[in-house]
């Protein structure tokens, strides 16, 4: 039994996401979980809220709430829409929590005693409208790099490229619009990332098979420009994990709070504690410390691309530097982005779709199947309404959705709600069981490699060959002449459910738990023997015939939800 230990990016804690942030991190690495668990690998599969820095605060207070409050509530929100869309993690966290707090402020002392943190006296922007220093993403104004019109102060999101907010071209406060700003002399924390250049680069060099995406972009980071540069770790903020060392104030940094950016990435850690401390699990350190017995672990990130400088540089410097035995990643699986119908997905704006709107339309495995067969891999990917409908009809409603609804319809109508006995299997049959072991054998290879989209193409062309089967065979007719071998390919056919349930539960769970209820059974054994598991239904069997697995989208829907849906959310 393997073991993999499963973190997605932790979502922003300032609102709702949309479908872009869902396919970019949160839904493929809960697709990777639920197959490792499949095939019976132990899986700890942890993800979190990150509530500190500029968009908790900025968020809150447009919601007109005390900071602390507005975390509380919107984990709670964010919580529940995982939940409906069927995300398993075994522990959701939040940053804020009591074991982040310690952790971080265990790690800068750790790295202060390896002399990778200095004081750098510095000039932040200061507002006169706001009468405050401006955090960096309180800053926007046009990216040097690319021209984007909306670049934050610490990244541009168009480009991915890292920077200060004096890089900004005409910058203006996020708070009040106001580009009445000046640098000011402030004094802030600084990790001192250039010293780690090389031990870092070798480190990336030992990972195996990481997506070009990935390290295409770490390898940017690293070697454009002047290469790794330090990063600011401290921020003038209210609200953070304090700037401690023990339990005293940091000197000369009384006030400030650890940036958001470095404290996120070490909740993936403190997420397992918290599991532990909330009676979910018993033994944290066994998946995070290779000197208790992580070493044996496999330790997969999900992520869109705008958050791989900071996992591929940012916190594997916080984890070497600290020269303790953590568990580094081993793979990270990184995202291009889903646009929405022409433009782009954004929460700050409010464009698109989002989660809890999605569920409000319709059950989550229709968004799950769609998002996961056009998962922006190697490039960008774009959601429409008419590809949408498109895909939901013919996959889901026309292709499992009929197999199942005819196969037990038929035999309902012929033989009763039990499987039927009789009839043997011929050169079909034969067929069918070669295609299905090649094509669930090269399905269980997407799988584990990650390819999200050949896994979704190819457990499609799984389901597309039993409706040939039965097409082909066509019982309806055959039960006619020979009601014996009609049993054998209604038998076959009820047979073909069960194993596409098993084969379907990462991609799409509830339709997966309807279609084994149906054929009452919990049997979720993954199917090592083709041919067995096409026998794992005896006859005799009782079942019953499920309702519509899959509501086809009408036209009126579609334009409906088009015209719902134009882009602006209030």
């Amino acid at each position: 039994m393997a073991r993999y230990l499963i973190t997605s990016a932790i979502p922003y804690i300032n609102g709702i996401k949309h479908l872009g942030n869902l396919v970019g991190s949160q839904l493929p690495a809960d697709l990777f979980a639920r197959y490792q668990r499949g095939r019976g690998n132990e899986v700890l599969f942890l993800c979190a809220t990150d509530e500190h820095g500029t968009p908790a605060e900025l968020a809150a207070a447009k919601a007109g709430k005390p900071v602390a409050e507005y975390c509380a509530e919107m984990w709670e929100v964010q919580a529940r829409i995982a939940d409906g869309f069927g995300l398993s993690f075994d522990h959701f966290g939040r940053s804020s929590s009591e074991q982040n707090r310690k952790l971080t402020q265990h790690f800068a002392a750790r790295l202060d005693d390896a002399g990778l943190i200095r004081e750098v006296s510095e000039k932040q922007m200061y507002s006169h409208a706001d009468g405050r220093f401006l955090p960096d993403r309180y800053i926007e104004g046009t990216c040097p790099n690319c021209g984007f019109d909306s670049a934050r102060g610490d990244q541009c999101d168009n480009c991915t490229k890292q920077l200060d907010p004096v890089d900004l071209i005409n910058p203006h406060s996020t708070i009040s619009g106001s580009t009445d700003l000046e640098m000011r002399e402030t004094k802030h924390l600084y990790l001192a990332q250039s010293q780690m250049k090389d031990e870092l680069e070798q480190w990336i060099d030992t990972r195996e098979g990481w997506p070009v995406l990935t390290t295409s972009i770490a390898k940017k980071w690293l070697n454009d420009g002047d290469g790794l540069q330090d990063r600011g770790i401290t921020r003038d903020l209210d609200w953070g994990v304090p700037v401690m060392k023990g339990d005293a104030p940091w000197p000369g940094m009384e006030g400030k709070v650890f940036y958001v950016w470095f404290d996120a990435p070490i909740e993936y850690i403190a997420c397992a504690q918290e599991w532990v401390d909330a009676g979910k699990g018993d033994d944290w350190a066994r998946w995070w410390r290779t000197d208790k017995g992580a070493d044996d672990v496999t330790y997969v990130q999900f992520m869109g691309k705008d958050n791989v400088p900071f996992h591929t540089l940012s916190f594997p410097v916080t984890i070497l530097g600290s020269k303790e035995p953590w568990k580094l990643v081993d793979y990270i699986k990184s995202f291009n982005y889903l646009n929405y119908d022409g433009g782009q997905f954004s929460t700050s704006r409010g464009r698109g779709v989002f989660m809890d709107q999605a569920l409000d339309i319709l059950p989550a495995d229709y968004w799950r199947w769609w998002l996961l067969s056009h998962a922006p891999e190697s490039s960008d990917a774009e959601f429409t309404w008419d590809n949408f409908q498109a895909t939901v009809n013919k996959d889901l409603a026309d292709v499992l959705g009929n197999f199942v609804s005819r196969i037990t319809k038929f035999c309902r109508s012929k033989f009763g709600e039990v499987v039927p006995e009789g009839g043997t299997q011929g050169e079909a049959e034969a067929a069918l069981l070669a295609e299905l072991t090649t094509r669930v054998r090269a399905y269980e290879g997407f799988m584990q490699a990650m390819e999200v989209r050949k896994s979704a193409q190819e457990l499609r062309a799984i389901w597309a060959a039993g409706n040939e089967y039965l097409q082909a065979a066509a019982p309806w007719t055959t039960f006619k002449e020979n009601p014996e071998q009609a049993a054998m390919q209604v038998r076959l056919g009820l047979n073909l459910i069960r194993l596409y349930a098993v084969l379907s539960a990462p991609f799409i769970p509830e339709a997966s738990a309807r279609m084994l209820s149906a054929m009452n059974t919990l049997d979720m054994e993954w199917p090592g023997d083709i041919d067995a598991a096409l026998a794992a239904l005896p006859a005799g069997h009782a079942f019953t015939v499920p309702d519509v697995l899959f509501a086809k989208i009408t036209d009126d829907q579609r334009e409906d939800w088009q015209a719902r849906f134009a882009g602006v959310r209030t």
